[in-house]
């Protein structure tokens, strides 16, 4: 069986969530208190209700515990968002996935259970930001505090060269993890490839080697 998935709230967050399954094919049950969201989704997702989350027995209802995962993207209201993870997890929905608005309200997500918490603006200003002030560095994505995924493009400095003969983690103690060329993504056997004009490498390591690479490296 296809696995099935809850999305709470359909502010811009959720509602971006649900269009992008409705794109995968997956089923989708969407859920707001306001009707005219609803309507809005009805045409979209597998199902769209209109329920307030935080009422035991209108999840019940819903058969909310048979969801594979739920998203919880209620927009401004903390403790609607807080309430509602607490009852998916008393339901025994395995994954919940719930939108935090700062670190304060993460850390009460965590304690009462939510097993991922999203920081959507803080994660895409992170992004922006590292895009914004490199030249070089084509996509971002944070891991960690520490840790990052860049996508670089190949220069001048290392057409017709080899990931053997930059020996990338050994000078810079990151990992050459794939090799974009063209439409291709060249994950096996990369070590030996040539690179080319156009060809993008995706590296993963400490962001301080990164950093190294990009000024350095390229």
């Amino acid at each position: 069986m296809d696995k099935q998935y809850a999305v709470i709230g359909l502010g811009r967050f959720g509602g971006s969530i649900c269009l992008e399954f409705q794109k995968m094919g997956c089923e989708v049950l969407a859920i707001d208190k306001d009707m005219n969201r609803v309507n809005d989704f009805a045409d979209i997702v597998t199902q769209a209700v209109q329920a307030d989350s935080t009422d035991e027995k209108a999840l019940q209802s819903l058969g909310i515990r048979n969801f594979d995962h739920v998203i919880v993207a209620i927009g401004e209201d903390i403790q609607a968002s807080i309430l509602t993870t607490l009852l998916l997890k008393e339901e025994g929905v395995s994954g919940v996935w719930v939108k935090a608005q700062n670190d304060y309200h993460a850390k009460v997500l965590s304690k009462v259970g939510a097993d991922r918490i999203i920081h959507p603006e803080r994660d895409m200003g992170t992004r922006v930001a590292h895009l914004v002030s490199s030249h070089k560095i084509i996509d971002y994505i944070g891991l960690s505090d520490d840790h990052s995924i860049i996508e670089i493009e190949v220069t001048e400095k290392l057409i017709n060269r080899t990931i053997l003969d930059i020996d990338v983690r050994a000078n810079y103690g990151c990992n050459v993890i794939a090799i974009k060329r063209g439409n291709d993504f060249k994950v096996a056997d990369i070590a030996r490839l040539v690179l080319q004009k156009g060809d993008r490498l995706v590296l993963i390591g400490l962001n301080k080697n990164l950093t190294q690479f990009e000024e350095q490296g390229v």
